[in-house]
């Protein structure tokens, strides 16, 4: 940790020593309850500094942090709580009293108080503690610091978004010292991350970018700024304020920024700036190239997933060589793309991506699911499910999720690429493409757009828009509109949610 750090989380500011001491003191209370190495603990808050206190604690025990959404329902909640096996529960109080009837009760529960900010910035009701809770703050201080030597840390357990089924866990196993030390190698390459930056949590840390970003943040950062949610404005504004150097975002964060009027965009200082990296799902390229004509040459993009870490990264000067790219993958990780039967395929041509990342990440299992980690390995590569090619330059290009991919008539056709084109209409504000069923073509493109505000964009006019740019069988047949998509934290469209309809009406699923 750096000697200067400072943490700034609404009207909070917390010296770096500070949090390091409460994080020694919640690792001891967490030994008195019996918890060891390799045992879990869940985490359902929002973004609060006693989020990073966690990091510090379970780490120093080898404790795998169980990152749950907190977007999550009580049957989704408890689902992950018995699957993961948590002993103890740390959870903000406006979040528990939906949660409580579900919680199993060997779990020892810990509540947060829900900050202010988090009230202001989600619109909610102030929520008191419930009776004869241990609050978090009284239960930490109430133990002398944790004299026990540090081990090496699993990190934390995430689970998988869950779009189709019920969400895996992705435990990692101890592992090597060198894969311990790649995965932080390739962590702070793939974000610049330098002694002494200043940064920004944007994302919510239940998810596997932020919480990676957290954790380069908690050994090299000077200042780190704890924002409750994403908002467009806010984030400038703290970019001046605050003179970051690093960001870690997502593709949808830098939309809405762009989406900004122009005179809002222009009025912050932005030349802190050193690094913004983005990753987590694909971006448009005509977003990108505005981002880089914005911010200038510093936009950089990493492509990986939950089971795999960090895959492929690729800087703003070579994206604009070869528009489109993911990148070439990190120093000692291999890439394949392989055809339907499990051949490797040439450069090129279209597959399934394939991955060993080396010592570049610690071995993972899917907890209480061996059969299913097996099942996405082939010859020590692993998948998630992503579609691509690789060029004759080793450059990988990502088109969509294979689940994703739409067949009509024979053709298969990417939604990621028809998003990327829909998002740049001057008023369309969101949008998301997926396949529907069609008596003729067995599937069918259509288009879930929000409006910019002020819109009367009709059906009609999206697809002459389209029409315009790409070729007709990949213009949506059908167009719905909607006043928000279902996305979760990180920007993710739950796609099945916008299917389900259209498949329900037509009694199938395939």
């Amino acid at each position: 940790m750096n000697p200067n750090l400072l943490i700034y989380n609404g009207g909070l500011i917390l010296p770096g020593t500070q949090l390091q001491a409460q994080a020694d003191r919640a690792a001891a209370g967490f030994e008195q309850l019996g918890l060891r190495a390799g045992d879990t603990v869940a985490v359902m808050l929002r973004n609060d500094v006693p989020y990073l206190e966690l990091m510090l604690a379970l780490n120093q025990l080898g404790i795998h942090l169980v990152a749950v959404n907190w977007h999550f329902q009580a049957e989704e909640a408890a689902y992950v709580l018995r699957d993961s096996g948590a002993q103890a529960l740390v959870i903000h109080a406006d979040l528990w009293p939906t949660l409580a009837p579900a919680v199993p009760p060997d779990v020892r529960v810990l509540v947060v108080p829900t900050p202010q900010e988090i009230i202001d910035a989600y619109g909610l009701a102030p929520a008191p503690l419930p009776d004869q809770a241990l609050q978090w703050a009284q239960w930490r201080d109430g133990f002398a610091p944790s004299m026990t030597p540090p081990v090496p840390s699993p990190g934390s357990m995430l689970y998988t978004s869950g779009t189709t089924g019920r969400p895996k866990a992705v435990m990692r196993l101890p592992g090597t010292p060198p894969q311990h030390e790649g995965t932080m190698r390739v962590r702070a390459m793939a974000s610049h991350a330098r002694e002494g930056m200043r940064t920004a949590l944007v994302g919510p840390l239940y998810h596997a970018g932020p919480n990676t970003a957290a954790r380069v943040a908690l050994r090299l950062a000077e200042r780190i700024v704890v924002l409750p949610r994403f908002d467009a404005e806010q984030l400038l504004r703290t970019i001046e304020q605050h003179r970051l150097t690093h960001l870690s975002l997502v593709p949808v964060m830098l939309v809405r920024l762009l989406k900004l009027p122009r005179e809002v965009r222009e009025r912050y200082d932005l030349s802190s700036l050193e690094n913004v990296t983005h990753g987590g799902s694909p971006c448009a390229p005509e977003v990108r190239r505005a981002i880089i004509d914005w911010w200038g040459p510093i936009v950089n993009e990493t492509y990986g997933s939950t089971e795999i870490g960090l895959v492929t990264m690729v800087s703003a000067q070579e994206w604009l060589q070869r528009p489109g790219t993911a990148g070439r993958p990190f120093p000692g990780t291999s890439v394949r793309i392989l055809g339907p039967e499990g051949q490797i395929l040439p450069p090129g041509e279209t597959g399934e991506i394939y991955v060993d990342p080396g010592d570049n990440a610690l071995p993972f299992t899917y907890r209480n699911d061996a059969a299913a980690r097996q099942a996405i390995e082939r010859d020590g590569h692993i998948t998630n499910g992503d579609m691509g090619y690789l060029d004759a330059d080793g450059y990988l290009y990502v088109t969509d999720r294979k689940r994703d991919m739409v067949i009509s008539g024979g053709v298969n056709i990417y939604p990621a690429e028809i998003e990327h084109v829909l998002v740049t209409h001057p008023e369309v504000a969101d949008c998301a493409v997926f396949g529907i069923p069609d008596a003729e073509y067995g599937e069918a493109l259509a288009a879930a757009v929000v409006r910019s505000p002020g819109s009367s964009l009709d059906a009609e006019q999206v697809r002459d828009w389209m029409r315009q740019r790409m070729a007709g069988y990949k213009v949506p047949r059908h167009v719905e509109f909607h006043a928000a998509l279902p996305r979760e934290g990180m920007g993710k469209v739950f796609k099945n949610q916008l299917r389900a309809p259209h498949w329900e009406r037509a009694g199938r699923r395939i």
